[in-house]
């Protein structure tokens, strides 16, 4: 107890409660129970180990008669398929049934006022059903009020009964048993009032780790079906565009394709044997509104149509197409004037027709009613409803009364407006997802003892302590200053807003009241009784006339002085001083945007007199968005990028301040030098993030700052990597065919360590603009000190394509360039990568002479190693080489070959003469072996078999006529 009157504690100073709820929050910490947990409603301990259903007759051996009518249904049938079970269901529903399952019940405290169910309920409007019920005892009940205390939040093992209790009611109570979709938050783990806390979204983008990421939906996923909840509202699918946007801290990064790649693996994860339904946020260009503004002005996102395509649009279709994804929230933003919540192009055309969604479309909060009172497209929130539905959306999702939807819709149903056939495609929908999910199969969590065993886990915890650490990014290490010897370092201090705040691993959309390890504490347990730590807090996040502070700043008073000045007297008594700055939720998330990248508050104050002291400086940022620490970056040695870091944090950070942990994330965003700069991100066309001059100074002619701080996929390590042979195979493909490109990472240094390979793509001549650098492939790869690995990444058509000026997906022939670096600046190595429509292929392969199988003759320039020429002794191709041609190697990839297989191969400079050049016998097949040649001028090249039987998918070398 005494965790949460701490925990309640802090909630009660951030947020600066009134004296009433004080006086309950305290007689409650003072009491150890709440007079609700005192009520004979709470189940005795030994009814939480396994639920234990009525002796109620629908419960039969293996299926429920949810209807009541004592036979089995079709839609009641476990074997029937799933199609079939929803066309049952839906002949069978009347109008009040349906439209109640196109809506969304608050849960308890934000519109439900009953934690279970009540004899009121059956005068309900949800005594006909209900699509979800959203957040319902999960402990959040408003921003800027502490969890719940009401007794179903917890334990798991509680919490879970009593959502097994209010199932009940919709199973047992009405007409047709229809069960109800739970839905939840979940971005940073599940949200409840305990679970497994992990870094918040943007902190999981910094480690590139997929197989990570999948760890991280399967437990958010688990720990939610384990409470009872069916439908999680993850991943975050929005691009991060603008460093101002207050919702930074959910984006996995600048990137569409990383966004995409993470996306899937969270899907997965999540999804896994259909445990959870995983909702996907928010559709669609919802992240690069103007200037970065947001509450009622979240409309007027300033792209142009082509940038939607390729940034926006893309990690959806992807994720849709690849992961099956059941969910997506419709946002509430307009694009080009027209709300995406009224829009059939996108809820319809884009979303099911092309992208193939098969989920449930439901509404992000007052997206509808929006229409009317925002966007002003609609008359009123009938005409709102009727222009929502029409559009696409199955569940409206909001914090009001699920009859302030439901009655106009039926309204509209009962005048004609809608048919129908419209209301069976919705509800067929929501139906789809939850016969998936199995809720009409096991729609009540029975173990409810694994919930209490396996929530928050120590092995989930391990698995949130490794995203902690992965997601830290190493941004500066001035004469290797980290890690710290401890045996070497007597005195440290340690100072900042964000020393020794947990408010960072605290907010909504995940976990609300897990034990959180701070900075102060992380360092204090890892350096014990050896070292003396010194600590004051510096300054607050923010100063009391913050943000208007930031464009009229004012003197340190007297009270900011002394703090600060404390934080000196310190540093000068100690070996080195850890500085932790950044921001919380009073400077990011949602409605929480900015006007400045720079510093809050005092923070650059507090830096720069630590620094004076002369005594070396670690800064630490705990944030959720880029910050423009130009001062920082210049003059303090060595600074490590936290972002949230989740409950684990302190302890991350830690590890890798003391060498117990090697940093390898890397930047998935951009850090500007200031906001005069932005836009300013990733992926960007040529040359738009440079201009003017040079030379600054008084006789300069340069008029603005240039270049990032810290670009994409930034970030250091305690060791070094070298990077070498770089391969493509083939390097001619056409449009339909993948390539693989390999290269060798070597770990130079002298430390263990992980290092992320980055590929990028450049389309060097095109129809229309393209991006400078596409990021098309990653890994995290771990080597220890001089390992070497190997790794593969493929190309597929998707990673070339283009939006034409016609408006389609396209490859243009051409050259393209394939580079590998530690970030989009570091590029360590480059290769060409050639793409050739099918007819100049054929042309080429007009011109190969063979002895026999002449169909066979083209497969073996058609770069796609599954076609294959076959000879035996005596066959031989010949293949044309260009004017002047003087070949240095010939590469072949033999598909098969018998044992003791021979070749020759033979040049001829002119007359049909051929001469021997090279003898050999194939020894590897399933890969390209390379054999040199003499450098020889060469009219022809021919290759001839000699003994055996061989199969050859495809020869490369320069100079073949094509």
């Amino acid at each position: 107890m005494k965790k949460n009157c701490l925990l309640i504690d802090m909630y009660i100073k951030e947020f600066n409660i009134k004296w009433v709820i004080i006086a309950s929050v305290l007689l409650l910490c003072n009491s150890g129970v709440s007079a609700q947990q005192n009520s004979n409603r709470i189940p005795p301990a030994k009814d939480l180990i396994k639920y234990k259903l009525p002796q109620k007759s629908i419960y039969k051996q293996g299926w429920i008669d949810f209807n009541k009518n004592n036979k089995m249904d079709v839609y009641e049938d476990p074997s029937a398929s799933i199609e079939d079970r929803i066309e049952d269901l839906l002949s069978q529903m009347t109008v009040e049934e349906k439209t109640c399952q196109m809506v969304t019940l608050y849960g308890y405290k934000r519109v439900l006022q009953d934690d279970l169910p009540t004899a009121e309920w059956k005068n309900k409007l949800w005594k006909d059903g209900v699509g979800a019920i959203d957040e319902h005892l999960n402990g959040f009940q408003q921003w800027g009020l502490p969890p719940s205390d009401n007794p179903f939040v917890w334990p798991a093992s509680r919490h879970a009964w009593a959502i097994n209790e209010v199932q009940r009611f919709f199973i047992e109570e009405t007409r047709l048993g229809i069960p109800v979709d739970f839905t939840n938050e979940g971005i940073r783990g599940v949200e409840s009032y305990i679970a497994t806390n992990f870094p918040t979204q943007l902190g999981l983008g910094h480690t590139w780790n997929r197989e990570l990421i999948h760890k991280v939906g399967y437990i958010t996923g688990r720990e939610g079906r384990l409470l009872g909840y069916t439908n999680v509202y993850a991943p975050i699918l929005d691009v991060g565009r603008d460093q101002r946007w207050g919702r930074y801290e959910e984006v996995y990064g600048e990137s569409p394709y990383l966004v995409a790649e993470l996306g899937i693996a969270m899907t997965k994860g999540m999804q896994t044997n259909y445990q959870v339904a995983s909702t996907a946020k928010h559709y669609i260009a919802y992240s690069n509104n103007k200037g970065a503004r947001e509450g009622m002005s979240r409309v007027d996102p300033q792209m142009s149509p082509r940038e939607v395509e390729n940034i926006h649009v893309y990690p959806w279709k992807r994720v849709i197409k690849e992961a099956g994804i059941l969910g997506a929230m419709s946002s509430y933003n307009d694009y080009d004037g027209f709300p995406i919540q009224s829009s059939y192009y996108w809820l319809t055309t884009r979303l099911r027709k092309e992208f193939g969604f098969k989920g449930y479309v439901v509404s992000d909060s007052d997206a509808v009613e929006y229409l009317y009172s925002k966007h002003h497209t609609a008359t009123d929130m009938k005409e709102s409803v009727l222009q929502a539905v029409l559009a696409g959306l199955n569940v409206r999702c909001t914090f009001r009364s699920p009859d302030s939807y439901v009655l106009p819709l039926r309204d509209l149903i009962n005048e004609g407006a809608i048919g129908m056939d419209i209301i069976n495609d919705r509800v067929r929908d929501i139906l789809r997802v939850k016969f998936l999910v199995g809720l009409f199969d096991s729609p009540y969590q029975m173990d409810l003892k694994q919930a209490d065993l396996e929530i928050n886990s120590v092995e989930n915890q391990e698995v949130a302590l490794q995203a902690s650490r992965e997601s830290i990014v190493l941004l500066k290490n001035t004469d290797a200053l980290l890690p710290l010897a401890k045996e070497s370092v007597k005195t440290i201090s340690i100072c900042g807003p964000n020393a020794d705040d947990a408010t960072y691993a605290l907010q909504h959309y995940g976990p609300l009241a897990v034990d959180v390890i701070t900075v102060l504490q992380g360092v204090k347990e890892k350096v014990g009784n050896k070292v003396d730590v010194l600590y004051t807090k510096g300054c607050d996040v923010v100063d009391a006339n913050w943000p208007e502070s930031e464009i009229l700043p004012t003197p340190l008073n007297e009270e900011e002085l002394l703090e600060i000045n404390k934080a000196v007297e310190n540093a000068k008594k100690s070996d080195v001083a850890i500085v932790v700055l950044g921001g919380n939720n009073r400077t990011c998330g949602e409605n929480k945007s900015r006007s400045s990248l720079d510093l809050p508050g005092r923070q650059l104050d507090l830096l720069k007199a630590v620094y004076e002291t002369g005594k070396p400086v670690v800064l630490i940022l705990i944030n959720g968005r880029p910050n423009s620490i130009n001062w920082a970056d210049k003059y303090v040695p060595a600074i490590l990028e936290a972002w949230y870091p989740g409950s684990q944090g302190g302890k991350a950070v830690a590890d890798i301040v003391f060498g117990d942990y090697n940093p390898g994330g890397k930047l998935t965003v951009t850090f500007p030098k200031t906001v005069g700069q932005i836009p300013f991100n990733f992926p960007a066309k040529p040359a738009s993030q440079v201009d003017g001059g040079r030379n600054s100074g008084l006789k300069g002619n340069m008029s603005r700052i240039n270049g990032a701080l810290y670009p994409f996929g930034y970030g250091l390590s305690y060791t070094t990597f070298d990077y070498s042979d770089i391969k493509v195979v083939p390097q001619t493909i056409t449009p339909h065919q993948t390539a693989t490109v390999t290269c060798k990472v070597t770990n130079s240094g002298q430390i263990d360590g992980d290092e992320v390979v980055q590929l990028y793509t450049r389309d060097l001549l095109s129809s229309v603009t393209t991006y400078e650098k596409n990021l098309r492939g990653f890994e995290r790869i771990h080597l220890k000190k001089g390992e070497t690995k190997e790794i593969s990444f493929t190309i597929y058509p998707r990673d070339l394509e283009l939006l034409n000026l016609d408006e389609h997906w396209v490859i243009e022939p051409g050259d393209f360039s394939i580079m590998i670096g530690a970030s989009s600046e570091d590029i360590r190595l480059k290769e060409t990568l050639t793409v050739k429509d099918y007819k100049t292929l054929e042309l080429a392969a007009n011109n190969i002479e063979g002895n026999n199988r002449q169909s066979e003759l083209a497969n073996v320039i058609d770069n796609n190693l599954t076609t294959i020429w076959s000879g035996v002794k005596g066959d031989y191709l010949t293949f044309p080489m260009l004017a002047n041609s003087k070949p240095s190697q010939i590469s072949v990839w033999w598909k098969s070959a018998e044992e003791n297989s021979t070749f020759e191969v033979q040049i001829s400079s002119g007359g049909g003469q051929f001469l021997t050049v090279y003898k050999g016998q194939v020894k590897v097949i399933n890969d390209y072996i390379d054999y040199l040649l003499k450098n020889d001028l060469a009219s022809d090249v021919r290759i001839l078999i000699t003994s055996g039987k061989v199969e050859i998918a495809e020869v490369n070398m320069e100079g073949i006529e094509r």
